[in-house]
């Protein structure tokens, strides 16, 4: 037996991977036991867990991996900052603290982590070889062209290159300062949104605005090839050498400072969001198409932070060269982790690989689980009343039931999703034919901005039914954007058709208006009965109910917190929120039998979490 950890750690969504023989043992990102969004810290407890469920220790582990070159960084930011120096002298101060104590001396901090029981060697791959390896490996495909976009790692910002077999080899870089990531997190900073947690919602914004910028931004912060490299006019940005995204000279290019968060959006942030998110697509097409010419593949993986543009991805797919693409659903810094223990075992150890059809990612479901006896303990002990069901019949029967009458259920079963997404084993499920939907969770049970769209969990064999997808066409890990099918989309009367901003919202556009953002589009994911067994039959059931394959879902969590982990956070979430009823494995609780319910405000949440 040879088991190999994979570590990503101390820059954004530090993660822990576990691959034995191969095999994808297990994987979980360090927020969702430490409780905090984005922890960057050591993943001491992602660790544990991972050792646990192999029945593992580390002094059993044959190889750990960390899914960058530290030395490499560091040498990265020294030269950016002689390079701008003395400007950003402050900056420097504020880094150097962190990699002299921690990131310059990882094989003593990782030994240290692992209880100094593990003797043999650390091994460190490229930030972007990680990430090609987490796109590559665990993919569908004996052989693929490998395109990777993000923020930076060492130097490099995106690379291509080729997977054959069990090996990679990527032949082409861009370097910083010059990023695509970086120039669409510029935009998420400059709209009053957090960086590196906040371009989810700047995509999400994009549909409200028209592209009136796009020129704007080809014409003074951007060159771009044909092949989709490019270059940045960098003194419009300052994250080289400042603590700041964008410089002044971003002010008075827009006629405006960065918005403050929290203020009110307004008609020229949502143009510029569309803007930014035009030509990111632009590059990502453009791109998509080089690597086509100079790799002759009829099939793309993808992976980087990038990646998670699903509207990019799905053009990609729709208008792109590529029959087929797969992204790593941990696309960003947690996948690393996995990237890293790939490709040790398959391209160090020279292992072979054999190709799965479905993937053998195993639905990303590689987080914790919780047994049936462990879950009615908790509840007994929280005096929390709950129904209890021996079958997945029974079961999905009745909440479907649920779902069919507008309830807002919160979903919690089997292993833990790896990656940002809730796939369906951690999710808030609604009815996507509910005109009131969309509203009701983002202020009641999310906490959230009104504008932000939901995503559809769709049987895969009615997909095509709903969206411009093909027939079965699996988008099992909701990476993908498609259009709502002219068939289900309704008729726009006069006064539809004036609205503008925020005001689209009013517009109900098809048949399931819950998950149809305000361009006809929706984030899909597939649901078969491979990977999510209960959750299939829980739609399936919803379907012979009402006529409608299609539900809301999303993740398991309110506005600053990460997704749910175990019963005890998702019984927190759902006793603090407006949610009705909440599943955990077999039991079911509902919120008027529960003596401690009572109606939350959105303001009541803020100030109990101290969310900005």
């Amino acid at each position: 037996m040879t088991a190999i950890l994979g570590i990503s750690a101390f820059y954004h969504d530090s993660a822990a991977a576990l691959v034995v023989d191969g095999e994808i043992v297990a994987a979980a990102q360090e927020e969702r036991f430490t409780r905090k969004k984005h922890d960057y810290n050591f993943p001491t407890r992602a660790v544990d867990y991972c050792l646990e469920e192999a029945g593992l220790t580390p002094a059993d582990l044959d190889l750990v991996g960390f899914y960058d070159k530290p030395f490499l960084k560091f040498e990265r930011l020294l030269e950016t900052y002689l390079a701008y120096a003395p400007v950003g002298l402050r900056s420097f101060f504020m880094a150097m603290p962190l990699w002299f104590r921690q990131k310059l001396h990882l094989p003593r901090e990782m030994s240290r982590a692992l209880g100094k029981q593990y003797k043999n060697r650390f091994v460190f791959t490229e930030h972007h070889e990680s990430h090609a390896a987490s796109a590559f490996f665990p993919s569908p495909f004996e052989e693929a062209a490998i395109l990777t976009l993000d923020g930076v790692g060492e130097w490099a910002t995106a690379s291509y290159g080729v997977g054959r077999g069990n090996r990679i080899e990527l032949t082409h870089e861009l370097h910083f300062p010059h990023s695509l990531g970086l120039l669409y997190s510029a935009f998420t900073y400059f709209t009053g949104f957090r960086v590196n947690s906040g371009e989810y919602k700047l995509m999400g914004l994009a549909p409200y605005g028209e592209p009136t910028y796009v020129d704007l931004i080809y014409d003074k912060l951007l060159d771009v090839k044909e092949d989709g490299s490019f270059r940045m006019d960098m003194s419009y940005f300052n994250y080289g050498q400042g603590l700041t995204m964008t410089s002044a000279k971003m002010d008075q290019l827009f006629g405006r400072p960065p918005r403050r968060p929290e203020a009110d959006l307004t008609q020229q942030d949502m143009d510029i969001a569309a803007s930014i998110q035009v030509v990111t697509e632009e590059i990502m097409l453009r791109c998509a198409r080089h690597v086509q010419q100079e790799t002759g593949m009829n099939r793309l993986v993808l992976a980087g932070g990038v990646a998670l543009n699903c509207v990019g991805n799905g053009r990609i797919l729709r208008e792109g060269p590529f029959e087929e693409i797969w992204i790593q659903p941990a696309a960003g810094d947690a996948g690393g982790a996995l990237g890293v223990a790939l490709f040790i075992w398959h391209q160090l150890l020279e292992k072979p690989r054999s190709v799965e059809s479905l993937d053998s990612q195993r639905g990303s479901l590689l987080g914790p689980r919780f047994g049936d006896a462990e879950v009615r303990q908790f509840f007994d002990t929280q005096g929390a009343p709950y129904h209890h069901f021996t079958t997945d019949n029974e079961l999905c029967d009745y909440v479907s039931g649920l779902l069919a009458n507008e309830k807002v259920v919160g979903w919690m079963q089997d292993r833990m999703e790896f990656g940002p997404r809730a796939l369906g084993s951690r999710s808030i499920l609604g009815d996507a034919r509910s005109r009131q939907m969309q509203s009701v969770m983002n202020l009641k049970i999310k906490f959230r901005e009104s504008f932000r769209p939901f995503a559809p969990s769709v049987l895969q064999e009615h997909v095509d039914e709903y969206f411009e997808m093909r027939p079965q066409e699996p988008s099992p890990y909701m990476l993908l954007v498609a259009p709502v099918q002219e068939s289900k989309r309704l008729p726009l009367n006069g006064e539809d058709q004036t609205h503008q901003g925020i005001d689209k919202l009013k517009v109900i556009r098809s048949e399931v208006p819950a998950i149809t953002h305000v361009d006809y589009s929706a984030r899909v994911q597939t649901v078969d009965s491979q990977r999510h067994v209960r959750y299939h039959k829980l739609i399936k059931q919803f379907a012979d109910k009402t006529g409608c394959a299609a539900i809301i879902n999303t993740s398991f969590n309110v506005r600053g917190e990460p997704i749910v982990c175990t019963p005890e956070d998702a019984y927190r979430c759902f006793m603090a929120t407006n949610m009705d009823v909440l599943v955990v494995e077999n039991c079911v609780l509902l919120k008027d039998e529960q003596p401690d319910a009572e109606e939350h405000q959105v303001e009541e949440y803020l100030d109990q979490f101290a969310l900005d």
